[in-house]
């Protein structure tokens, strides 16, 4: 894994903007500071209702939080290092600016199996048509609408016992193949991640580990998965998407591909599309 330099404004290198072309990542060390990770912790402690000292309490392997939009969170999601970096995947201005961090699964150890460990693809809009479901009915398209990164900010450190996030590295080039013929409506959550789990069983396997204040930026059509905490103090990590400014492009008439969309083209074997 290569690591970005804590320095503001600091691009990526030739060797990150490879990486995550064709492994689908990259991991930003420092990414934001550990007293900013360490204060959003004791929000979300008290958000949890269990005590940090106390594991009679620590009844459930898992815990999701909504969205939290207090100081620490801005913070951690504004840093110049990030901001740096979202212009280099997604390109400057195409990006929204976050304002909060939603989407917070806490971990805890626990004997019992969290039942949410499947490999999957994060949906990023709607369906067009109301269906009797959930968030498993929304869908993902081949310019992922709606969704310019999956980002997992690390709020606690997380070892190899720490229920790290597992990844598979180059996932999200057959993805975009299995996409493409879905054109606009693209495929439900479901469908895309169980044909995704099959054409990407095998592939390399790395986990999201780190300290507190990493990040870990991925393409949003990565293979990701949990699994349950092994080790002895909670996981405290976000999952929010980074929101395009406006929709990806695949045939762009003057070629200035964001490094999201030149993922996407290499797993249409570098063709661009053009959708109805």
């Amino acid at each position: 894994m290569h690591s970005a330099k804590e320095a503001a404004g600091r691009a990526l290198t030739a060797a990150q903007k490879e990486q995550f072309v064709h492994q689908g990542l990259v991991k930003l060390e420092n990414a934001f500071p550990q007293d900013v990770a360490a204060e959003a912790r004791a929000i979300l402690w008290r958000a949890t209702g269990c005590d940090p000292e106390d594991t009679t309490t620590w009844t459930k392997p898992v815990i999701r939080l909504g969205d939290f939009p207090q100081e620490p969170f801005r913070m951690a999601v504004n840093t110049p290092l990030l901001h740096a970096t979202f212009d280099e995947l997604v390109g400057p201005g195409r990006w929204v600016p976050r304002q909060s961090l939603g989407g917070f699964p806490i971990r805890f150890p626990h004997r019992n199996d969290p039942g949410d460990t499947g490999w999957h693809i994060d949906a990023s809009f709607p369906p067009d048509r109301p269906v009797e479901g959930s968030y498993f009915d929304w869908r993902v398209n081949v310019r992922s609408k709606g969704r310019a990164l999956l980002m997992l900010f690390l709020f606690s450190d997380v070892g190899e016992n720490d229920a790290p996030t597992r990844i598979r590295l180059g996932s999200h080039l057959s993805t975009a193949k299995l996409l493409a013929p879905a054109g606009e409506e693209g495929l439900s959550m479901m469908e895309i991640s169980s044909a995704a789990a099959s054409a990407t069983k095998g592939m390399p396997v790395t986990t999201a580990t780190g300290a507190a204040g990493t990040v870990f930026l991925c393409h949003p059509f990565l293979m990701h998965a949990a699994q349950p905490h092994r080790g002895v103090k909670p996981r405290f990590l976000a999952q929010p998407p980074l929101v395009p400014a406006a929709p990806l492009e695949l045939a762009r008439s003057d070629g200035s591909y964001s490094l999201v969309e030149k993922a996407i083209l290499l797993g249409l074997d570098g063709k661009a599309i053009h959708l109805n």
